[in-house]
């Protein structure tokens, strides 16, 4: 009986210091040191597809030249595409986006030798 006793705690202690290692903080912070939790990178995932459609949907703007990434909610277009016109259309577009709070503009103009 008594041996059953001390498996029984020893079960317990075990089960508690395995369990505590998974406890959270509500999805405040992440352990990675990145600062962006799981939920919030999905947010940004998405957000990225959206625009990401959003731009290829665009009639005559050659999306396939312009990367989109998020964090937190901002964009960041960046890649060369043909005409002031195109830069100015891209970020117009991505601004519309549901979920965008802004876009930070880094595309760039190809140079014509």
């Amino acid at each position: 009986m008594k041996s059953l006793k001390h498996y029984s705690a020893l079960f317990l202690a075990l089960a508690f210091i395995s369990l505590s290692g998974c406890a959270t903080d509500n999805g405040r912070t992440d352990r990675s040191g990145t600062g962006e939790t799981a939920g919030a990178y999905l947010d940004d995932s998405v957000v990225t597809t959206k625009v990401k459609t959003a731009l290829f949907n665009e009639p005559g703007l050659d999306s396939g030249e312009i990367t989109v990434e998020t964090y937190k909610g901002v964009v960041q277009l960046s890649g060369f595409v043909e005409s002031q016109s195109d830069i100015d259309r891209a970020v117009e577009v991505a601004r519309k986006v549901e979920g965008v709070k802004s876009v930070k503009n880094d595309m760039r103009l190809k140079t014509k030798y």
